[in-house]
């Protein structure tokens, strides 16, 4: 019965048409949604790089400040007194 109605649809000429240019519509819409979701990924992901770029520099200027800093007081005493400290 729905194959009946079906092929009865599919005929006309002009609902083949119809069909065929609704079937065009919808395949380009589903690409475009597909394509603005990936925009919005690609910047989730870009702006999650910036993050870990920004934490990373910071973790390194902590190390380099680590590595700078004096080993004992006495160290600490001969620093302040040239004053390098």
């Amino acid at each position: 019965m729905i194959t009946a109605l079906f092929t009865g649809i599919a005929a006309a000429l002009w609902m083949r048409a119809a069909l065929r240019y609704g079937a065009i519509a919808i395949a380009v819409l589903l690409f475009l949604f597909a394509l603005r979701r990936s925009g919005e990924r690609a910047g989730r992901l870009a702006e999650r790089l910036e993050t870990s770029e920004k934490t990373i520099g910071v973790q390194r200027q902590m190390l380099d400040a680590a590595a700078r800093r004096p080993r004992d007081r006495n160290d600490l005493a001969d620093r302040l007194r040239d004053g390098r400290f």
